[in-house]
């Protein structure tokens, strides 16, 4: 039998080792976000997060407050953005430069996100609805709608509960990396077993973890070597070249997005099912953009999206992920380029 000193002593020498490991694996991580962030930054300088049009705020039919920003000439065709999940008005900075010199543009944060309210219906239909609303209240004439993930979803939903605002109020559509369902069923780039425990886990998980979203929140505001790695990693994928400027102004997105808000947005985005929505848009010009290296809403949902909509025009972009707005915003703004054109051809 053991003696108290031997069980103190191999006590110590796990939580030694643990420590050892703990200590190992946290400066591996520093290192490697040592080392990305000693890479040449071309977006060092790039003023994200500074472009101001005017603001204006809308209450929804529910009560809640949201807010829009309006820029560009007063007259003519308007684009509307409709930002994704844990992001806000702002992750749009390349399409807002590119977009404002010609054309009317809306950009409104989603219900929760960015500067808008607070609000306890989390919903892809009550983001359908809002957006019905921005259409009524800040586009007084035609509109191209331009979607990213969630953004997209917002999107799908008004085509399901308004169809007659297509083809004359809204002229055309965007649809970027997003998804009209079965996103339980993406991998994350994970190995299939692996992914599957993840799935499984991931909903009790988030479900205990919102209780304690106040405490978590706290803990997330400082941000964190972790923080950028996950953001780097689920936003851009494999790319090796991305910007750190450009990852701290995604992160700093998603950090500003309450834990509540991410745990109760989850379970719609899990449960979204909008293909036979999908119809509506053969109706209007329709662009479907995807980075080729998407893991949270890979390619093969975007073709799941052309296949239903067999008139739109689908952009695979080389080397690009999920944030491919801000990654390729390039491949993005032309394909807006041609939809605008398109739109206004067809009327």
């Amino acid at each position: 039998m053991r003696t108290t000193r031997q069980k103190v002593g191999i006590a110590g020498a796990v939580v030694g080792a643990a420590s050892a490991g703990v200590a190992a694996a946290a400066l591996a991580k520093r290192l490697a976000v040592g080392r990305i962030r000693l890479r040449p930054d071309p977006e060092a300088d790039e003023p994200f997060g500074e472009l101001h049009g005017r603001s204006v705020t809308l209450t929804a039919s529910d009560g809640v407050r949201l807010e829009a920003q309006v820029d560009g000439p007063k007259d003519g065709l308007t684009v509307v953005l409709c930002h994704g999940y844990c992001l806000n008005s702002e992750s749009w900075h390349y399409q807002w430069l590119d977009l404002r010199a010609n054309h009317r543009i809306v950009l409104w944060d989603q219900r929760s996100h960015g500067q808008s309210e607070r609000s306890e219906d989390c919903t892809i239909d009550r983001l359908g609805e809002d957006l019905a609303q921005v259409l009524d209240e800040l586009v007084p004439g035609p509109c191209v709608l331009v979607g990213h993930s969630m953004g997209g979803m917002t999107i799908m939903a008004l085509a399901e509960r308004h169809p007659e605002l297509f083809g004359d109020k809204v002229r055309g559509v965007s649809l970027i990396a997003t998804s009209a369902g079965k996103l339980a069923e993406v991998t994350l780039g994970l190995p299939a077993l692996v992914s599957k425990v993840v799935h499984k886990a991931v909903p009790g998980a988030v479900s205990v973890m919102r209780k304690r979203a106040a405490l978590i929140d706290r803990g997330r505001q400082a941000g964190s070597d972790v923080a950028f790695l996950i953001t780097r990693y689920l936003g851009f994928g494999d790319a090796r070249n991305v910007s750190p400027t450009l990852v701290d102004f995604v992160e700093s997105m998603i950090r500003s997005t309450s834990f509540d808000v991410i745990a109760d947005f989850y379970p719609a985005l899990m449960s979204h099912d909008k293909l036979t929505a999908l119809d509506v848009l053969n109706s209007v010009p329709t662009s479907i953009i995807v980075g080729e290296d998407d893991w949270l809403t890979p390619p093969e949902h975007s073709k799941a999206i052309a296949a239903a909509v067999p008139t739109a025009k689908l952009t695979v972009v080389p080397e690009a992920s999920h944030l491919v707005l801000l990654e390729s915003p390039g491949d993005v703004n032309d394909a807006l380029h041609d939809l605008i054109k398109r739109a206004k051809r067809d009327r």
